[in-house]
């Protein structure tokens, strides 16, 4: 471990996702957050940088200038605009920027096309990497696999794992137009869930990637925000119009691996919505192996608080106690330290001590590509109405260009519009 080294990150993109890691950041020792860039949210990010003294966060006009003076640098604008970014990034690099590594927020692309550039610009500028994939990192899962590592080797590994991240729907306008953001619910939950998934059912001392994908079967619906009285909600609030060009609000399905030693097959089932119904956001996985199991519930909290209607107008932010809160009265479950449970602090440190050692983290941008051919690959068996099977050349060689209806902005062929 790189101990008593700092390490300089820069941020591209100030908005939600890029405060909650900053959140965690503060939470890891040796790890400054030097510089952002940001259309917008740049000032009150250095304020909270600066209030927390987590870094100078110092507002640079551009990725390139700010390549000169930071260690490395995290991609956290909108999906749409991250291969831009790369590319300045490398062209930086090549102009001289000396940077230790590059961590990219899921999903690493909309489509194949777009992941397999991101990860070829990664090599032309000898960038070490870390794609964050942050429920891995989760402290729960990594404990649930560790308490169950002797029954693994006495009893064989997992077979079955079922995961869903299921919230009301995003903060943002971009996330809800699916040819901004690359799709609807699945493009941007999915690739959690299957990646967790995935990750559960490798056996013990494998490589991430060990257990191979053979087949995918999904669906998607508009099952919510298609509606007439939710369509017209999401236009006045978010701008897009779902009765023009919809994307999905659920998606579930199954991906069948193969282990290339033994041949076993196992399976993982993955289920994620914008349109639940419950407290707020909720990350459930669950595992199954010979003669034992494990269950993660991120709404089970050991610190719940109750507010009656007197009282509820006092609340301020319903957020402060749990992402995408739907409530601000009666009984809540709290979760004290969200980006500590949701894996955001245990990623951050995993990329300081990679970076700053010369190696890429955990998981590799082309980890994230394998990811995303996942997901492609799901919103092809979604818009054929069959399994995909992922052994046939031909089929790998279409993920390569293939582009979900949903992300060309033909949603309506394949989804309800009440």
């Amino acid at each position: 471990m790189a101990n008593g080294q700092t390490l300089r990150v820069g941020m591209v993109g100030a908005g939600f996702v890029a405060r909650f890691q900053a959140r965690a950041m503060t939470e890891v020792r040796g790890m400054e957050l030097s510089g952002v860039v940001a259309p917008e949210g740049a000032p009150e990010l250095q304020a909270y940088a600066k209030q927390t003294g987590l870094g100078p966060c110092t507002i640079y006009p551009s990725v390139t200038e700010m390549a000169k003076h930071v260690d490395a640098i995290a991609i956290y604008c909108p999906n749409f605009a991250r291969l831009a970014v790369m590319e300045e990034i490398v062209a930086a690099v090549k102009a001289g920027a000396e940077l230790k590594g590059l961590i990219c927020e899921k999903p690493l692309a909309r489509n194949v096309a777009e992941a397999k550039r991101m990860v070829a610009l990664a090599k032309e500028a000898n960038l070490k990497t870390a794609y964050f994939e942050n429920q891995i990192h989760m402290k729960p899962i990594k404990a649930a696999l560790a308490q169950l590592a002797p029954q693994q080797r006495t009893m064989g590994p997992m077979s079955l794992t079922r995961s869903s991240e299921e919230h009301g729907g995003p903060h943002m306008g971009w996330f809800w137009d699916p040819t901004r953001q690359g799709g609807g619910v699945l493009c941007d939950m999915g690739c959690h869930s299957i990646a967790v998934g995935w990750y559960a059912l490798t056996p013990l001392g494998k490589p991430i990637t060990f257990l191979q994908p053979i087949a995918v079967n999904a669906e998607i619906a508009l099952l919510k925000w298609g509606l007439p009285y939710w369509r017209e909600k999401l236009l006045k609030d978010r701008g897009v119009d779902y009765s023009k060009t919809p994307g999905e609000d659920f998606a579930t399905g199954m991906i069948t691996y193969k282990n290339p030693e033994t041949g076993q097959i196992v399976k993982a089932q993955f289920t994620n919505s914008w349109m639940f119904e419950k407290q707020g956001l909720r990350l459930f996985m669950d595992g199954m192996g010979p003669g034992y199991a494990f269950e993660v519930n991120t709404l089970i909290s050991p610190l719940n608080v109750f507010i009656g209607d007197v009282a509820a107008e006092a609340v301020a932010d319903q957020e402060a106690a749990l992402e995408k809160a739907t409530a601000s009265r009666g009984l809540l479950a709290v979760q004290y330290n969200e980006a500590d449970l949701y894996g955001y602090t245990d990623e951050n440190e995993d990329a300081r001590n990679a970076f700053l050692e010369g190696r890429d983290g955990l998981l590799p941008l082309s980890y994230g590509l394998e990811i995303t051919k996942l997901v492609t690959a799901a919103y092809m068996s979604a818009d054929m109405k069959k399994t995909i099977d992922l052994t046939d050349p031909q089929v790998q060689k279409e993920l390569d260009t293939y582009i979900p209806l949903v992300q060309q902005g033909r949603g309506k062929e394949v989804l309800y519009v009440g």
